[in-house]
């Protein structure tokens, strides 16, 4: 969903590895694999992941009362033939400790053999604000989205960092984040940042954070496309930013926007992105996330998952 120092390579892993923040992250090579991650990796084959779907993609049919947030799971399975689902807890927003809605939704996705993979939480307050009393209720706020989390049987939850942070401040953020990883850590639920504008779309930002927090709990959600434009372009390299963030994560976001006439994205280079996710070692789900205009939902939807699915167990070429 649309809302820049680099930190040296070796250094950062080294750091982040003494932090501890590798650890239990689903790497199969651990530091030495994870140190091969590159945003221009070698030629070779893309593994194998699963598909899921963002809720996101759904968002103006969600909106305009076209379909419910009851209904995402069937909607997934039925309409499009993906295993997975990935919600957005502004689609019910009051629900967070209502168990027998939450009930009703997990055995809604059981019914349809449809694993519910993580909840994208918006809307629950800045985790960097400058006042600790507006942190720690921003931390509680959270605490909730962790419990239906669980509920659900789902494994992450996604948050906003906040905008109050930098490459080399981070210290009121991760004491936060920290809290709110915790917290996920006594239920079995990790904590994930996507980069999602302000400072999380500054990976040098984004990952100093990750260190700083040094938890297996507290990881990054890769979004393909959430980085800084300026004139229509992207105003860093998505690839090495993808590929920095990747040992740490524990999701992947397929956005996409465009395709051209060979079903391809036009604007990102899909298959180069998945051999950097399958160079880190991730084997999870990859979420499909249209955010484009030209298709309709279902369309763009469609469009996304026939690409992954083309390029699953296919030969990149660098």
């Amino acid at each position: 969903m649309s809302r820049h120092e680099s930190l040296n390579r070796r250094s950062f892993l080294q750091g982040a590895a003494a932090g501890g923040a590798l650890l239990g992250l689903g790497l199969r090579g651990g530091l030495a694999f994870a140190a091969d991650v590159t945003g221009a990796p070698k030629s070779g084959k893309i593994g194998d992941f699963k598909i899921s779907l963002a809720e996101w993609s759904l968002h103006k049919a969600l909106r305009a009362k076209k379909i419910d947030n009851l209904d995402f799971p069937k909607i997934a399975r039925e309409e499009f033939g993906i295993e997975g689902v990935e919600y957005v807890n502004q689609f019910f927003k009051d629900k967070a400790h209502d168990s027998v809605y939450l009930k009703d939704l997990k055995k809604r996705a059981a019914d349809h053999g449809v694993t519910n993979v993580l909840i994208m939480i918006d809307g629950e307050g800045d985790l960097s604000a400058p006042e600790k009393a507006d942190r720690d209720k921003a931390v509680d706020n959270h605490k909730k989205w962790v419990d239906a989390a669980v509920a659900l049987g789902c494994h992450a939850i996604r948050v906003n960092t906040g905008e109050h942070y930098t490459p080399t401040e981070v210290t009121k953020a991760a004491e936060a984040c920290g809290a709110l990883a915790a917290y996920g850590k006594e239920h079995k639920i990790h904590v994930i940042c996507e980069n999602h504008g302000g400072p999380s779309s500054n990976p040098d930002a984004l990952l100093a954070l990750i260190k700083a927090v040094g938890s297996p709990y507290f990881g990054t959600l890769p979004d393909f496309g959430n980085f800084p434009k300026s004139g229509g372009k992207y105003s860093i390299d998505v690839y090495d930013a993808i590929a920095r963030m990747m040992p740490f994560a524990k999701g992947v976001s397929a956005k996409s926007y465009d395709f051209d006439d060979k079903g391809n994205e036009s604007n990102l280079d899909f298959g180069r992105i998945m051999k950097i996710v399958t160079d880190s070692g991730y084997d999870g789900f990859v979420g499909i996330e249209y955010e484009g205009g030209g298709l309709s939902e279902p369309e763009g939807i469609k469009a996304t998952k026939k690409l992954l699915e083309k390029l699953r167990g296919s030969e990149y070429h660098a």
